[in-house]
Parts: C-alpha cells; sequence; structure tokens
C-alpha cells in the first residue's frame, strides 16, 4: 500500500537564508500551505489577525508543490542539497505556519537524511519534539505557546506587540527586522534607533530583498 500523502506544500527551493541569525547560510527552504493567522486570500487580508504578510503561502502551485507522504517529502527536501557530502544539509520549514503539519515523524525522516531541521514559527502552535532552530516571530494579538528556542525574530514596529513584551522570554538572540511596504524607509530608521537604545536587540534584514534571490 501506497504511503499516504498528508504534507500540503507551497514549494520547496534551495537559496539563501535571507535575514535572521543564520542570514547568508545555505538553505533547502520547505513551506508549507496554510496558517491560523490568515488564509492567504487578498480578500480576508483585512479581518486577519496577521494583516502585514508578505508571503504567499495559499495553494500547492508553487515550485514543487503539492501534496507528499512522509518519506516522499523528506527525499525531495535532501534530493535539492547540491552535495550531502559537503557542509551541513539544512532545511527551514516556513510557512504560513509549519507548526500546523510539521510532526515528529518527519522531523526523525528529515533526520535520517542528514538533515539539520529548522522552523519559522509565529509561536501560537506547540513545537515537536527533535527540531534543530527554532525561530518565532511573534504577532500583536496572539497567545504564545512557544516561550523559549534559539532566535526570537520580531517585526517591528508593531502596535500589540513591543520589544518589551518578550523581553523575559528564553531565547539565544532577540532580532528585530524593520516592517516592509510603504514605511520601510521609516520603519528600518525606527529599528535602527531602537537596537542602538536598547542593545539586547539585533538588527535582522532581509537581505534575499536587497539582493533580489528567492
Amino acid at each position: 500500500m501506497a504511503e499516504q500523502q498528508r504534507y500540503k506544500i507551497k514549494e520547496i527551493f534551495y537559496t539563501l537564508q535571507g535575514e535572521g541569525a543564520q542570514a547568508g547560510r545555505p538553505a533547502v527552504f520547505c513551506r508549507f500551505t496554510g496558517c491560523n493567522l490568515w488564509t492567504g486570500l487578498e480578500k480576508d487580508r483585512p479581518k486577519a489577525i496577521c494583516q502585514f504578510c508578505d508571503t504567499d503561502f495559499w495553494g500547492m502551485d508553487g515550485e514543487n508543490g503539492g501534496k507528499y507522504s512522509l518519506e516522499a517529502l523528506a527525499d525531495k527536501v535532501i534530493s535539492l542539497w547540491p552535495d550531502p557530502q559537503v557542509g551541513q544539509p539544512y532545511v527551514v520549514c516556513t510557512g504560513g505556519e509549519p507548526l500546523l503539519q510539521l510532526d515528529e515523524p518527519l522531523i526523525e525522516a528529515f533526520h535520517q537524511r542528514g538533515l539539520e531541521v529548522a522552523v519559522e514559527t509565529n509561536g501560537t502552535v506547540e513545537a515537536p519534539a527533535g527540531i534543530d532552530w527554532i525561530c518565532m516571530s511573534p504577532k500583536a494579538h496572539t497567545d504564545i505557546i512557544v516561550t523559549s528556542g534559539h532566535e526570537l525574530k520580531l517585526v517591528f514596529p508593531q502596535p500589540g506587540a513591543e520589544p518589551e513584551r518578550y523581553l523575559d522570554l528564553d531565547f539565544t538572540h532577540f532580532y528585530l527586522q524593520p516592517m516592509d511596504g510603504p514605511k520601510a524607509a521609516e520603519n528600518t530608521q525606527l529599528t535602527l534607533k531602537y537596537c542602538l537604545k536598547n542593545p539586547k536587540w539585533k538588527l535582522s534584514l532581509q537581505t534575499h530583498k536587497i539582493l533580489a534571490i528567492p
């Protein structure tokens, strides 16, 4: 019997990590469909909990998108790494909200293929065991469940999600990332000033946008 197709994927591609503590690192991005803060449809953005999302995670029509079984998904991800014998194979599970689908069996399948596993989450869904790098990006007006990890990356400014709300959480790195959009230049200056005044926070830039890479 064929293994059940259980994971809905928007796209899978090889690139450089563009932001945060791992910026510049080669990675395979595995983007899961779906999010619990927005449907991904523009008609629903005005009533979404998170209205500034700039990522297309709706559907399964992206590069290597589709429904995957556990083994097929793990095989596809490692197949995009140039050479498993060179460097540390690294997969970033992102979305949408990847923790709606990412589970311990898939993490173990990634590990069996030599992959280091990272996740980018909004922090409102419990993280399964075994993830090697947790990046949590909190959104205003949500209940944060993921209170520890490696990297907290906050889009700034974000009314209702001020940086001081998260200082007591157990993360190694604290990053502020200027909110993109019409006020990107202004937000970048605000972020620079905040980091200089509050040196626990480091600046994260979306270098993949600056360099025009995926």
